[in-house]
């Protein structure tokens, strides 16, 4: 009997470290993925001011923690990606219509052409 009981122990220990350890790798943060086709005859000064707006959001709205717009590599006709994370998902379904998404949206949707999105949390 005692083995059993301490075999049932160990099992529930390794079974909470592993959800411990499991909790500490899947943040409960969005991830917002952009990948954008320009419309032709957009200087690189008008993606450049596009992607300096994405920079400005975090200061802008406090439910997105940060914004990456550095492409490194593109497929297909995609040349830009812009990725911003998000506090959890009731702040990306906030940013929805927000002054600070309207403001952005200024500069960043004249210029593009067409766009894919992904969300992506745990």
């Amino acid at each position: 009997m005692k083995k059993i009981l301490a075999t049932l122990l160990t099992v529930a220990l390794l079974a909470c470290a592993s959800a411990a350890s499991a909790s500490d790798t899947a943040p409960k943060s969005v991830i917002h993925v952009v990948t954008v086709t320009w419309k032709a005859g957009t200087t690189p000064e008008q993606i450049q001011a596009a992607l300096d707006g994405a920079q400005a959001l975090p200061a802008a709205y406090a439910g997105i923690a940060r914004v990456w717009t550095k492409t490194i590599k593109a497929q297909g006709e995609r040349t830009h990606a812009i990725v911003m994370e998000f506090k959890d998902e009731a702040a990306l379904k906030a940013y929805a219509k927000s002054d600070a998404q309207q403001a952005w949206y200024k500069v960043y949707t004249p210029i593009r052409e067409r766009s894919t999105t992904f969300d992506i949390t745990n």
